[in-house]
């Protein structure tokens, strides 16, 4: 017989076993009770004791409800009234009517309305829009220097000073949940959401080297403001929400579409520019969405008081 042949038969003779495989250990019964009960003890040390109540608290911050309560609940169409009559290129394009929230931002509204009805003798009339974004529109406001500061000087009007703008803001970022600054919304900028954060340095002072703060740029006036033609969440941190436009949307959205500078913001040449902190690099930023028309408030003031 071939060795072959013998040596299949040999196999073929094998008693047959089953096929065995290593087997895990398992710990007694009693081990994973304990170590059962000892993972359930640790996550309610972690967690605290279960308080029905507190839960429901819980539930209530996150529900999708509580996200889109709006951050003034008052009506705007049942108080102080403003209007602002708007012209492109000197071609007038309508009326804007904001209803303010005298009530809930009384330091805010009250600003507003002092310039839009020229209560301290100067007012927005004759003054421009000098941004148009995406999602709002700017209006420059009245400078510090030159008439429009000479003016509020004589009259007691401190256009510097913030009064109670700033109080106002922190305490609206700190209760409205959500965005603020929804479209239709008009806002008073109280920070310049552009200006770079203070530049640390070192300073000699009495003989002895302390580190300083270099501020870069000039905070605002209180007198700029914006209208949201869509929902601007960027502004919640800069800009303070005074009221809501009830009449003359159509005419901010044409503000809207006023062809304006390219933003250049995405060219590797200004990237650079503002990475080193060049200074035009900030000049040209503040250029950017300038509209290429003159957006102009002709006239403005208050049409209704019934606080």
């Amino acid at each position: 017989m071939h060795s072959s042949s013998r040596f299949l038969c040999q196999i073929h003779q094998l008693p047959l076993k089953p096929l065995q495989f290593p087997v895990t250990q398992t710990p007694p019964p009693n081990q994973i009770l304990r170590r059962d009960l000892t993972f359930s003890s640790l996550l309610l040390i972690m967690m605290g004791p279960l308080n029905p109540q507190s839960l429901r608290a819980e539930t209530l911050v996150i529900t999708p409800d509580k996200a889109i309560v709006p951050c003034v609940d008052k009506n705007p169409e049942t108080g102080k009234q403003a209007f602002l009559d708007v012209s492109i290129n000197g071609e007038p394009v309508g009326r804007i009517v904001i209803g303010l929230y005298s009530d809930v931002v009384p330091s805010g509204s009250s600003r507003f309305s002092d310039l839009v009805s020229g209560a301290g003798g100067v007012s927005y009339r004759s003054k421009e829009f000098v941004k148009i974004m995406p999602n709002y529109v700017q209006h420059g406001g009245l400078r510090y220097y030159g008439g429009d500061a000479e003016i509020a000087r004589k009259t007691g009007s401190k256009l510097p000073v913030l009064d109670g703008l700033v109080d106002e803001l922190e305490k609206q970022n700190g209760s409205c949940v959500g965005t603020k600054n929804v479209a239709k919304s008009v806002s008073i900028i109280v920070r310049d959401p552009l200006k770079p954060p203070p530049k640390l340095s070192l300073v000699a002072t009495e003989g002895k080297l302390e580190i300083g703060q270099d501020e870069v740029g000039t905070d605002p006036n209180g007198t700029e403001f914006v209208i949201a033609t869509k929902d601007s969440p960027e502004l919640d941190a800069s800009a303070l929400v005074v009221g809501r436009v009830i009449e003359g949307m159509d005419v901010v959205e044409r503000i809207g579409r006023v062809e304006t500078v390219k933003d250049n913001t995405s060219s590797p040449y200004f990237r650079v520019a503002k990475l080193i902190e060049d200074k035009r690099a900030v000049v040209a930023e503040r250029g950017f969405n300038k509209p290429h028309s003159k957006v102009v408030i002709t006239n403005c003031g208050l049409i209704m008081d019934a606080t």
